[in-house]
């Protein structure tokens, strides 16, 4: 699975990763933001890849939904017809991206041709995702597929064949 880490401001050490399930139908419920069993296999992770952490506590733990695109492809645009502009799909990289869409969405909102209204993401849309339960089968399974391979990689210490696989199928 993917994971994440970074130093704060503060000097303390932001870490995390994706491993909750999707709910059918796109739900969003606050309780699926806090799941136990997911919050702990990131300690474990931040363990293991940094064993002097180990005895470190953990101050703050938290989750969220993510907007994954059919295509894994970010997208931002405007409507000219309707004034309505759309920026998202960022897959867990909203930090960065969000800056770059929203200086994106200005340019677009003035009608000004920069080099940020020409790059390739505006006007992008992407692909519909499935129908349910098509969607939900495929996004459990394949949670269930990264982390099996996860657990190869991390006992053969080689790349996984089934990630490869997975990943061809997701466009990587």
């Amino acid at each position: 699975m993917i994971i994440y880490g970074q130093r704060t401001a503060d000097g303390r050490f932001a870490f995390g990763g994706r491993g909750a399930p999707y709910h059918l139908g796109s739900s969003i419920r606050p309780a699926y933001d806090r799941v136990p069993a997911v919050h702990a296999a990131l300690r474990r992770t931040l363990a293991e890849l940094f064993p002097v952490l180990a005895d470190f506590k953990v101050t703050h733990a938290w989750g969220g939904p993510l907007g994954i695109p059919r295509d894994w492809c970010a997208s931002v645009g405007l409507d000219p017809a309707t004034g309505l502009g759309w920026a998202g799909g960022y897959v867990g990289d909203g930090v960065a991206t969000t800056n770059l869409a929203g200086r994106t969405l200005a340019d677009l909102v003035l009608g000004q041709d920069t080099p940020l209204t020409r790059l390739p993401w505006v006007g992008h849309r992407s692909p519909r995702w499935e129908t349910e339960p098509l969607r939900w089968l495929g996004a459990n399974a394949g949670l269930q597929l990264m982390s099996f391979a996860d657990r190869q990689e991390s006992r053969t210490g080689r790349p996984s064949r089934a990630a490869n696989l997975f990943g061809r199928f997701l466009g990587h």
